[in-house]
Formats: C-alpha cells, sequence, structure tokens
C-alpha cells in the first residue's frame, strides 16, 4: 500500500522492478522512444531522473507486464476483487450475509475523505515547467498519457456523484495559448462528457481538476470499468488501501495525494483542434477540434514525479492495463450480458475494431437446422454495451461439445470459420458509431458493424494451403496463407470507392468462375500480403484496422435473399485508403541517439 507514487517506485527498485535513468534525456520523442524499446523487451519500470527542459522527474512503464502491476497492488488485491465481485452479484450478500459482511465494511472505510485547511506541499506552477513529453513525430505537441480527469456532476455536485475518466490532454502545441489553454479529447457519451453536456445546457461551465501522479492505484481508478455504485474515488481507496484526501480551493477538487493538479473551466461550445496524436491502434489520431480548457491554475509538489506511458500499434503497456482490468472485475460481462460465457476485445486488432465472443444458442434446439438465434442476441446486447459498442467485427460463436477460449485466437477463429454459413450468419449494422480514433469508417465516429455468428456442426474443412483459383489472378498476386482458411492477396492500390466496387466485382467474378472453394472462407486484399502473412499480429491488426464493414467487404457469387446478403466466400478490402490516419512509424535519428543509453556504460546497459 503506497501513499504516494514515490514510495512505489522505492519499493519497485528495492525489489528490482525498477531501473532509474541518470542521463538527461529529451521529452521530445526520446523518452517515448526509449519507453517504448524497454516495452518490448519486457523490461523494467523507468525512472528519468534527468529531463531537459523540466525539474521533475517521469516514471513510465510502471504497469508494463501484469506480474508487476499485480505485486504494485499484492496488499489490496484480494479485497477489491471480493469487492467488484459483490457489487456484481449482490444476490451473494443477501445468501450469505455473515460471510460477506467484511466485504461492506472494507468499501465502507475506502470512502473519499475531505481534509481540513489549506493545500500543504504543494507550489503554484506553470505549465511551461512540467515534463512537456513528445511521443510520436507527427503528434501536435506534448501530451499527458495517464491523466486522471475529474468533474462533478452539475445537478448533484459532490465527490461521490463525480467521474474520473482518463482522456488525453494535449499541453502544448496547435493555437493553445501557452500556459492559459489546454486540450480536451474525449467521446461525449463518457462521464465527462454528460456533465459537460448538463452545465452547457444551464449555461455553465464545467470545472475540471486533472490529477497526475499519486499512488498508481488512482491511476488505474481512472479507467476501471465498474458497477453501478461503486464510485472511481472509493475504487482508489481500496485498491491503495488509504481513503482519498481531497479538499475544495477555489471551488475546485484538489487530490491531497497527487503529485500533479491542472484546474481550469471548459465553456459551452469553446473549442479548438486537438491532435495529431498516436494512438493506440497504431496509428495517428489527426486533427479534430475539441473542448477546449481555460487553465486557472497549475499545482505540483516538491519532489513530484510525473507519470507516463507511450500508446501505439499493440502490444503496448495499455494492454497490460486491459489484462489487469479483466482479472479485476473477473465475469462482469456475464452479469451484464445473459448468455454470454467470454468476451475478448482482441489486443492485436487495436482492442475496438475487433471482438471474439462465446455464448449460448437454446433458442432452436428441435429444429432440423441448428442455426445462430440465441446468438444473435446476445451479440447485439454486446454491440450496445459501453465500450463494446465501438466494436465494428464481432465473431460469436456457441460452445458446444469441445471447450472454446477466445484467447486462442487462431483456434477459435478457425472453429467460427468451420461452422459458418456466409449465406445466412453475417449481419450488417450500417450508419452507425465506431470508435473516434478509427479512421476506416466514413466520418468521425461513423462505420458500421458486422456479426460473424457461429453454431452447429462443422460444415467444411479449412485448406492449409493457397487454393488454385487464387493464383494468377491478373493483377493480384503473391497469394500467402496466414492461417487455415484465410488467404492473403495483394492488389493494386486503392484509388476510390468507385474504382474498388468495379475492382472487386471483377475479382470475385474472377475467382467464382474458377469452381467453388468451399476450404477458402475468408480472402483479404491487402497493400502487402507478405507482411499481413508474417504473423497472426499483422493480420489482425491490417485486416480490421483498415476496413470499414459496410462498404470493404466484398464476396464470391454474393447476392441478396429477402435483403439479408451472403455469399460463398468472403472478401474484405483491407487495403490503405486515402482517408486512414498514418500509420506509427519512429523517428530513426531518435532511434539512433537513444543506443547511447543502452550501449556499455550507460544505465540501461543489460537491461535488455
Amino acid at each position: 500500500m503506497y501513499p504516494t507514487l514515490e514510495a512505489c517506485v522505492n519499493d519497485l527498485e528495492r525489489h528490482g522492478h525498477l531501473v532509474r535513468v541518470r542521463e538527461e534525456v529529451d521529452p521530445e520523442l526520446e523518452m517515448a522512444a526509449i519507453h517504448l524499446r524497454v516495452f518490448e523487451a519486457g523490461g523494467p519500470a523507468l525512472l528519468f531522473e534527468n529531463l531537459k527542459g523540466s525539474r521533475y522527474r517521469a516514471v513510465s512503464n510502471l504497469f508494463g507486464t501484469l506480474e508487476r502491476s499485480k505485486f504494485i497492488f499484492r496488499q489490496t488485491w484480494e479485497s477489491t476483487q471480493n469487492v467488484i465481485a459483490l457489487r456484481n452479484d449482490p444476490m451473494k450478500a443477501l445468501k450469505q450475509p455473515f460471510r460477506h459482511a467484511h466485504v461492506a465494511t472494507a468499501a465502507a472505510k475506502a470512502l473519499p475523505l475531505r481534509q481540513k485547511g489549506g493545500l500543504s506541499g504543494f507550489q503554484e506552477v506553470a505549465i511551461t515547467d512540467l515534463p512537456l513529453i513528445k511521443h510520436w513525430p507527427m503528434d501536435g505537441g506534448a501530451f499527458v498519457t495517464l491523466p486522471q480527469v475529474y468533474t462533478e456532476d452539475p445537478d448533484k455536485p459532490g465527490m461521490m456523484n463525480a467521474n474520473l475518466g482518463m482522456y488525453r490532454v494535449q499541453l502544448t502545441g496547435n493555437d493553445y495559448a501557452t500556459n492559459k489553454e489546454i486540450g480536451m479529447h474525449y467521446q461525449i457519451h463518457r462521464g465527462i462528457g454528460i456533465h459537460q453536456h448538463k452545465a452547457s445546457r444551464k449555461g455553465e461551465p464545467l470545472k475540471v481538476s486533472i490529477f497526475i501522479g499519486g499512488p498508481p492505484a488512482h491511476t488505474l481508478s481512472a479507467i476501471m470499468p465498474l458497477p453501478e455504485g461503486l464510485s472511481e474515488l472509493t475504487f482508489a481507496g481500496l485498491l491503495a488501501g488509504r481513503r482519498f484526501r481531497y479538499s475544495y480551493v477555489d471551488g475546485y477538487a484538489i487530490s491531497h495525494d497527487t503529485d500533479f493538479v491542472i484546474t481550469g473551466e471548459i465553456y459551452p461550445g469553446e473549442t479548438k483542434p486537438e491532435g495529431p496524436f498516436g494512438d493506440h491502434l497504431g496509428y495517428y489520431s489527426l486533427v479534430h477540434p475539441f473542448p477546449l480548457m481555460r487553465v486557472r491554475k497549475v499545482y505540483a509538489k516538491q519532489n513530484a514525479i510525473w507519470p507516463f506511458t507511450v500508446v501505439g500499434r499493440p502490444p503496448q503497456e495499455d494492454t497490460a492495463f486491459g489484462a489487469l482490468i479483466h482479472e479485476l472485475t473477473g465475469d462482469a460481462v456475464k452479469q451484464e450480458v445473459p448468455g454470454v460465457k467470454e468476451v475478448h476485445a482482441v489486443d492485436a486488432a487495436g482492442v475496438h475494431p475487433l471482438l471474439f465472443a462465446i455464448g449460448t444458442e437454446r433458442y432452436t434446439p428441435y429444429t432440423k437446422v441448428k442455426q445462430p438465434a440465441e446468438l444473435l442476441t446476445i451479440a447485439n446486447r454486446i454491440l450496445g454495451t459501453g465500450q463494446l459498442s465501438l466494436a465494428k467485427y464481432l465473431f460469436i460463436a456457441a460452445e458446444e461439445g469441445q471447450p472454446l477460449s477466445t484467447h486462442r485466437e487462431a483456434e477459435f477463429l478457425s472453429y467460427v470459420l468451420e461452422r459458418i454459413d456466409l449465406r445466412r450468419d453475417l449481419h450488417f449494422q450500417t450508419n452507425t458509431t465506431i470508435d473516434t480514433l478509427d479512421y476506416s469508417g466514413t466520418g468521425l465516429n461513423e462505420g458500421s458493424k458486422v456479426i460473424f455468428a457461429a453454431c452447429g456442426d462443422k460444415k467444411r474443412e479449412l485448406r492449409t494451403d493457397v487454393p488454385e483459383q487464387l493464383q494468377g489472378l491478373r493483377d493480384y498476386g503473391n497469394p500467402v496463407l496466414v492461417m487455415p482458411g484465410v488467404v492473403a492477396l495483394e492488389g493494386p492500390a486503392f484509388v476510390s470507392y468507385a474504382d474498388a466496387e468495379r475492382q472487386l466485382r471483377e475479382l470475385t467474378d474472377a475467382i467464382g468462375a474458377r469452381g467453388a472453394m468451399p476450404g477458402c472462407p475468408l480472402i483479404v486484399l491487402c497493400d502487402d500480403s507478405s507482411f499481413m502473412g508474417a504473423s497472426l499480429a499483422n493480420f489482425l491488426w491490417t485486416a480490421f484496422t483498415r476496413s470499414n464493414p459496410s462498404h470493404d467487404i466484398y464476396g464470391v457469387n454474393a447476392g441478396f435473399e429477402f435483403k439479408h446478403w451472403g455469399c460463398d466466400n468472403v472478401v474484405i478490402d483491407a487495403r490503405t485508403k486515402p482517408h486512414h490516419a498514418p500509420p506509427l512509424v519512429p523517428d530513426a535519428g531518435v532511434e539512433k541517439r537513444i543506443d547511447r543509453l543502452f550501449a556499455a556504460g550507460g544505465n540501461l546497459s543489460g537491461v535488455l
């Protein structure tokens, strides 16, 4: 249990989980590049003690492995899991009240604690005094990547109705007035967006407090999908083993446990261009108008430490965050979506674009031909639930006979492809919402979804070689077997959707004319089939982040029957489109510069 971030850093160092970087490093790209290299090697947390342009230290990779995260929370892990489990299933408490009484007591002891008196231990500073870390070459400026953004409900003010969320914050660049304005990137359905909507309806500015640092439990609480009735601040107290301490200064909530605080206001209708920013799908999110926060005051502790992470093409540190959240919340999704056994947001595909799920199929037990029915009800519930609603592709199967796991990704995908009826079991949702950060759709937050549902007996044996029908096609070459039943095919550069429709019609007609190909249900058209076929991760990333189901799914011998689309073989056009965001590419010069830290005599020599 750590009262401060400094206490956590010192404990990790004592146990061999952290290395100090004493050489001067530049927040302009160098720190992020160092972090990425160490994370990729499964290395330790990093404490940067000598930052160019700032007197403060910075720490990264705290949550870089699930093992290190569980080590950090080792003293409070079990009690926190018990509270979450009880909130997810309150009948446990009714059935065994004495057994679970201690859980309610633990939650009560974790309630936020208001402090009396002034704000001690902090000094007022400016935005430009902070570690201004730029992560990727095309980023619009310096960003806060592990903020805890605090807002209160304008209709029900107070700590227990507050929202603590993690939304990215742009500190410098673009048109922001230095030290006076910063950018806030969030979606309107998130907690802070709801608060802003209420404040705007009243014609009032929304007061915002951004906490950076403090006990690691506070950082994790800002991203936890918590059950109804358990506030982020109570969760922070549970996991930290110490009540969240706070007070109000000039009407703004201040965490007494954090390392830095930025306070300010978001006024109705005020926006400025925010971005670009290298994001978790492995591409840049581009420049768009997002809410502007007018900075009021910035505070820092005397020996404050600035925590940060770097996001990019998975896996990254946020992958470990996801694993940690899954372990803590356990079977929460089963309580929220009846009939579901498992939902897996596929990290290699950027989390939101692709979901794998296992459900039950009990609606058609007596029919001659078993087909997805209950699975479709479950699928629609999944696509209407929280962050899962941002998904574009959902592959869902009924577990029948053999045990299934969505985390054995190739095996699960094969199971679906062996059983799916491609003329019956594809279901589209068009003109709907997708992730703001996903540029494969028709506009910001605009795209489509498709459900691949499978149950019953195996319908086909998947090919383990490239079918002859896909070889020697004019303008389409280098067919590569990605996995059984899935072939990557290289095509000409994408120009427009009008051209694509013509090209894909010609391609699918040519394939169809060569004869049936049941053992190859999925073909993916791409820019570089050798890259796509090199690993399962490459396939999942390129196929599902670079396609919009309604616009990019075609089929061999495709047709409609009573408005339902089907085909013999699915073709996904995963070529790069002109409207797609550029992928994240490290700066070669920076990569060469940081070699000095890993060479003999450098602080990180022997770490990799």
